[in-house]
């Protein structure tokens, strides 16, 4: 059995410390070879903008644009569709290798075999 781990994260600027947890659980966990698919909802959506990540900052955390580009070397990041529509985001506006989908394929991931999920 695979394992993988799906991460929703809804906290960004908003609630600093809990959006760098989730950024950093899913970097390490890319590091130590688990699939990993990152879920960017609520305010953590911004994040899927070019230069968003490299404005967030918070003491004795690692910086998010490495973190976010260690993700998306080998796992997935995704922008919740509903999210990405009410702040007007459209896929030709995102970073690279950031996907834009709803809570069907969300639904999907979880519902996988060998499948953990996190929401922060």
């Amino acid at each position: 059995m695979s394992k993988k781990l799906v991460i929703k994260v809804t906290a960004g600027a908003d609630a600093p410390e809990r959006c760098a947890q989730a950024f950093t659980v899913a970097a390490v966990a890319v590091a130590s070879g688990i699939e990993v698919s990152l879920w960017l909802t609520g305010e953590s959506s911004w994040f899927a903008l070019p230069g968003r990540a490299a404005e967030f900052e918070l003491p004795h955390a690692a910086p998010l644009p490495d973190l976010l580009e260690a993700i998306l070397a080998s796992g997935a990041v995704t922008l919740c569709t509903q999210c990405a529509a009410r702040r007007g985001i459209v896929q030709k506006d995102t970073v690279e290798g950031v996907r834009i989908a709803g809570a069907q394929v969300f639904v999907s991931e979880i519902m996988a075999d060998g499948v953990q999920a996190l929401v922060y």
